[in-house]
This record gives structure tokens, C-alpha cells and sequence, in this order.
């Protein structure tokens, strides 16, 4: 049975593309044509029975944003199946609140270049991050 890219979700996977979320067109904005560290990323990629946001094949990594449904105790739920999954294939799998996006973002790519391996880029967002870890344990 195929993983990637099942055929009978294709329409599914084309119609989230074609109705994206803002968080997900902002953050597609940053991760398109390669800009984040010369990663390919895929927008509404499928892995078995689930459509990942975005996933980054060289690094097996998704990124999830998450919306209001994800804080219910069955979105909670769903979401901690659907991980398990996902990381039981080897990928790994970082979510984030939509407000992140756009509150944060360079947090957010951040933490996606840790996911790399790689350092941060630069001394201003690394003061974003600083920032940002203050106002969370605030």
C-alpha cells in the first residue's frame, strides 16, 4: 500500500490547498520555493490515512498549525493518534497555534531550523526567541 500521496486523497489534499487557512497562506509564504534553508516543503502532503499542513520529505518533518478544534479534548485526542502515527513512520511532527504565525513567525522558523540541526541565523532572532520563551513562562 502506498504511504505518500494516496490517490483517493487527492481531491481532499487539493481542496485544502485551494481553501488554506491565513496561518497556513502566511506560513507558506516563508517555506515556498525553497527559502527556508533550501528545504523543500509540500504543502497538504498526505502519509497514510492523514494530510500533513506541510511536510519537508529530506527532513521527515511536518508541521501542523493548529486552530480551535485542535484545544478540544477529541481534537486532542484525534491529534495524539495521528502523531503517534506519524512518528511510529519515523517523522517527525511539530505543531503550532495559528496565532504563532503570526505573533511569531520567526520563532516558528526557528524552531523548524533547530529541527535542521542548524544554529540560529542571526543575533535578532535569536532576541525574538529570548522574547518570546519570557512572555510563555510569564
Amino acid at each position: 500500500m502506498q504511504l505518500h500521496n494516496r490517490r483517493e486523497l487527492r481531491p481532499r489534499r487539493k481542496s485544502l490547498r485551494n481553501s488554506a487557512t491565513s496561518a497556513e497562506a502566511v506560513l507558506w509564504t516563508y517555506l515556498k520555493n525553497r527559502q527556508l534553508d533550501g528545504r523543500k516543503f509540500r504543502r497538504q502532503h498526505s502519509i497514510g490515512p492523514y494530510i500533513a499542513d506541510f511536510y519537508c520529505p529530506s527532513e521527515r518533518l511536518i508541521i501542523e498549525l493548529d486552530g480551535a478544534y485542535h484545544f478540544t479534548s477529541a481534537g486532542r485526542e484525534r491529534d495524539r493518534k495521528r502523531d503517534q502515527y506519524l512518528q511510529n513512520k519515523g517523522i517527525k511532527v511539530l505543531r503550532f497555534e495559528n496565532r504563532v504565525v503570526f505573533e511569531h513567525p520567526m520563532m516558528l522558523l526557528e524552531e523548524v531550523r533547530r529541527q535542521f540541526g542548524l544554529p540560529p541565523s542571526s543575533d535578532k532572532e535569536e532576541l525574538v526567541l529570548a522574547n518570546f520563551s519570557r512572555e510563555e513562562s510569564a
